[in-house]
């Protein structure tokens, strides 16, 4: 942390502008650019260039021309411009759900909140600014690049003073096995089977505690809530979605834009009843052929969902410019460092065992070929000669 060139904390998001660090410039038509800020760069849009010395040092919210003479804007990205411009792996979850779990759930500072399914970062950042230095987070990704993403995400945000938190790579059902009892205020599930965490997380969870499901579609909403009925440790559950709509703001002329962030997801949210009680059955008239027969859910799994698929080029390309990133903030210039060269070395490793892989397959499956189908394919070569 000595080596560290920027301030520490609260007072990294306050002062001039620095190399090394990042800078969100709003052109006169209201488009936003991220950019890191080096001693050597230079930037260029159609709305204007300049070199990055021009802002080095300036204060926050600074109005400058450009050599083109047009007009910008720079000031420090707030949270969530920074989720939405970080590179990611997987799709974040969005400001307006990240607030909705924080407040809804009642994410407080010291609280012990425990994260399956890390994805890019987004929603980690978010939980560690609602818990602070006295709480803890423990984050289970299940997927080795997106949970290096996501570390670099986090640490790019917070610097060394990262609030107290625990990254793992691995199943959050084990995981959550070997928390202690009670020991969890909020479970927080973004997967794609939140009901196979329902027990695990029952036994982790304190009396009051609060889980929380985010999930995409309404087959996993149905099935999520009616696994938490049927597990008789939650308080009945409430499920919603949050839909966000800017509007345009001129003098009178005053409407609702034409774009609008629409469904992103449902948010289940259920607090665990004591360990001596029994839930309360809501009186409330069933609706016509709910529960008449067996929901089609019944019958797959998790396997059965789709899941999008991140291309190994995009993760390679992501991986090297979180690396590349963590590389600017430390010398504060656009040259490649440490961190690139650890990640190239790893990527190529991880390149020369995949084809190491690739050709023991191909290998395996000419020596299991069968033989008498050469020997027929020569025959008709031969006969047509």
């Amino acid at each position: 942390m000595t080596n560290y060139p920027h301030p520490i904390g609260s007072d990294r998001r306050r002062g001039p502008f620095r190399a090394g660090e990042r800078v969100q410039l709003t052109d006169s038509k209201g488009r936003k650019y991220t950019t890191m800020l080096t001693d050597d760069g230079y930037f260029q849009s159609t709305r204007g260039n300049f070199r990055h010395k021009v802002l080095i040092g300036a204060p926050e919210g600074t109005v400058f021309e450009t050599e083109t003479g047009h007009m910008l804007q720079a000031l420090r990205p707030l949270i969530a411009d920074y989720l939405l411009s970080m590179p990611r792996g997987a799709t974040p979850i969005y400001p307006k759900d990240s607030a909705q779990i924080v407040q809804h759930g009642d994410v407080f500072p010291g609280a012990r909140v425990f994260e399956a399914g890390v994805g890019s970062g987004g929603l980690t950042l978010s939980l560690l600014a609602a818990i602070g230095p006295e709480g803890h987070l423990t984050s289970v990704e299940r997927r080795g690049e997106f949970a290096e993403i996501a570390q670099a995400n986090v640490e790019s945000w917070y610097g060394p003073a990262v609030p107290p938190w625990d990254l793992f790579v691995g199943d959050a059902n084990d995981a959550l096995d070997e928390m202690a009892e009670e020991s969890l205020d909020h479970v927080i599930l973004d997967m794609l089977a939140p009901w196979e965490s329902i027990v695990h997380a029952a036994r982790a969870l304190r009396s009051g505690g609060v889980i929380v499901g985010y999930v995409t579609t309404t087959t996993q909403l149905s099935r999520f809530v009616e696994k938490l009925r049927d597990s008789e440790f939650f308080t009945e559950p409430d499920a919603f979605e949050t839909v966000m709509r800017s509007w345009h703001l001129d003098g009178l002329a005053v409407r609702p834009n034409h774009s609008m962030v629409g469904h992103t997801g449902f948010l289940v949210i259920a607090r665990r009843i004591a360990r001596n009680s029994m839930p309360l059955i809501p009186k409330r008239r069933p609706a016509p052929a709910a529960h008449s027969e067996p929901p089609e859910w019944e019958t797959w799994s998790a396997q059965d969902l789709p899941e999008r698929e991140i291309s190994e080029k995009k993760l390679r390309k992501v991986r090297r410019d979180v690396a590349h990133r963590a590389d600017v903030e430390l010398s504060g210039t656009s040259a490649l460092g440490d961190n690139s060269d650890r990640i190239r070395r790893t990527l190529d490793e991880e390149t020369r065992r995949r084809n190491e892989r690739r050709y023991g397959q191909r290998r395996e499956e000419r020596e299991n070929a069968d033989p008498g189908s050469d020997r027929e394919m020569a025959e008709r070569h031969e006969g047509e000669l």
